[in-house]
């Protein structure tokens, strides 16, 4: 049987997507195979994407395997952070003043520079190499998902990717996508989904590999046992385990249960708290899907890190055009998806841009036209606890009065539990809630606390699961979840008229 490695270390997300059903072989950092120098027994390697690089994964057996199976002439594929592994350095500096860099390998001549980039894209490939043999001129699609995204350097190109939007700002253009060493045997990309939505990508990695119909099927068997396996853990190194728990069979035609998390502004907690919760009911044994509303699918990776989850072609809920499907779409395609829950993070405050007269345009009219309950999310941190209570309190109301349902609150970043402790009755008093949660600031190691600042997935997963696991009734948010039901926009001159 040919045996395809995938890099299994922390930071790695080895089911962010399906890599054609190739992998048949973790490579963890010790760099062996069943007791074996992997470069010994591997035909061919992917390094998937992740916080390699931010999470420091690659060990010095690692990166012997990596240099041995180049030399030997064995195909490599980096995917985004992998590709960055093979790189000469990565600046994942974003937003400091200066240059924050890691060393990679330098395999792959480029170089890494902070650019956002969350788009569906199409990409041209413009050279040959093992991945894409015979496809001059031809166009692949996948998506985008990167903070670190623009590649300076003198590989020799394979794509270039068509963008509409990158920072956050409207910039139709093409960009450098991928790049191959001299000899052809290495590739990195930035396009996730790739060899899932072009076949003729894989079939180009068989048959580099000289691949018979039987070595096909035996991988084919071999994936779907590596698959389960992986599954079987929470997050990569983080001794946590799912429980077996039995699933009732879904019919085809029914819905799982939607709870959106959302917030007051940005920087509330919404990412921590939605991937905590996720990690906890992960643990027990739940399947959890995650979707976001608008484009910034950043977000999810941290809850898709502990589920072992791939990035769904629905997980990005449209807004004013920003993003990839409709609500009413979503809600069609998760029909009958076996899915114990489905968690909808929201976009900085539930009411931003709901005067926008691009319909929707915001979260709380995703959660109207959904019909979607919504546990609702503020930090203390910036004007207090007071302020918070204030606010949650009014955003509630408000919601009362736009007719989306919220099943409870959480009191993120409580410094003062006594405060908290009246914050709350006053909240209960003022909205009629029953459930108000109160979590306490967590302290991260790294220096990233979102996803959008040097971001650790291990580190960030593990102290969301423990904080969540601690402070909050997991059991009870997820009985908060009800079965959607798309009953279409609010009119905005109606929204003038209810909001002012």
């Amino acid at each position: 049987m040919k045996k395809i490695g995938i890099l299994y270390v922390k930071g790695s997300l080895p089911l962010f997507e399906n890599f054609g059903e190739l992998p048949t072989h973790l490579l963890k950092d010790n760099g062996l195979i069943n007791g074996k120098n992997a470069y010994e027994v591997l035909d061919g390697l992917i390094l998937p994407g992740g916080s390699i690089m931010e999470s420091l994964s690659i060990s010095p057996e690692i990166e012997t395997v990596i240099r041995k199976m180049d030399r030997e002439g064995k195909f490599i594929l980096g995917m985004c952070s992998g590709f960055q592994v093979l790189a000469n350095k990565t600046d994942i500096g974003r937003k400091s003043p200066c240059p924050v860099e890691r060393e990679g390998l330098g395999i792959l001549d480029v170089t890494f520079h902070p650019l956002i980039g969350t788009d569906r894209v199409e990409a041209e490939v413009v050279d040959e190499s093992f991945l894409t043999n015979g496809m001059l001129g031809e166009s692949v699609t996948g998506f985008h998902c990167h903070t670190y995204g623009e590649i300076r350097g003198n590989a020799q190109p394979v794509f270039f990717s068509r963008v509409k939007r990158t920072d956050y700002t409207d910039n139709p253009r093409k960009i450098l996508s991928g790049a191959r060493n001299d000899e052809g045997n290495v590739v990195g990309t930035m396009v996730h989904a790739s060899l899932d939505e072009n076949p003729a990508l894989t079939q180009n990695i068989l048959q580099f590999m000289d691949a018979t119909e039987n070595d096909i099927q035996e991988i084919e068997n071999a994936n779907q046992e590596l698959v389960k396996k992986i599954k079987r853990e929470v997050g990569i190194g983080l001794d946590m385990y799912s429980e077996y728990r039995i699933q009732n069979t879904i019919n085809p035609h029914e819905l799982p249960p939607f709870l959106m998390i959302a917030s007051t502004g940005s920087d509330s907690g919404k990412t921590f708290l939605t991937t905590g919760v996720v990690g906890v009911l992960r643990k027990k044994g739940y399947r959890v899907g995650v979707l976001k509303v608008g484009p910034d699918i950043r977000d999810l990776v941290p809850a898709l890190y502990l589920n072992k989850e791939k990035m769904e072609d629905f997980a990005s809920i449209q807004i004013g055009g920003l993003g990839w499907k409709d609500l009413e779409e979503i809600i069609t395609e998760i029909r009958g998806q076996k899915y114990d829950l489905i968690l909808v993070e929201g976009v900085m405050s539930i009411f931003t841009g709901l005067l926008n007269e691009k319909t929707p345009f915001s979260a709380a009219e995703i959660a109207r036209a959904g019909n979607i309950p919504t546990l609702m999310v503020t930090g203390c941190n910036k004007g207090g606890i007071e302020t918070a209570a204030l606010d949650l309190a009014s955003h509630v109301n408000m919601m009362q009065k736009l007719g989306i349902k919220t099943t409870g609150v959480i009191l993120n970043k409580v410094y003062h539990d006594k405060i908290a402790e009246t914050a709350s009755t006053y909240i209960k008093n003022t909205t009629g809630l029953e459930w108000v949660g109160r979590v306490p600031k967590a302290q991260l190691a790294s220096r990233g606390g979102t996803p959008e600042v040097e971001i650790k997935l291990e580190d960030f997963c593990q102290k969301a699961t423990e904080t969540v696991e601690k402070y909050l009734d997991v059991d009870r948010i997820l009985k908060m979840a009800e079965k959607p039901q798309f009953t279409g926009y609010y009119p905005f001159n109606k929204i003038l008229k209810d909001f002012v």
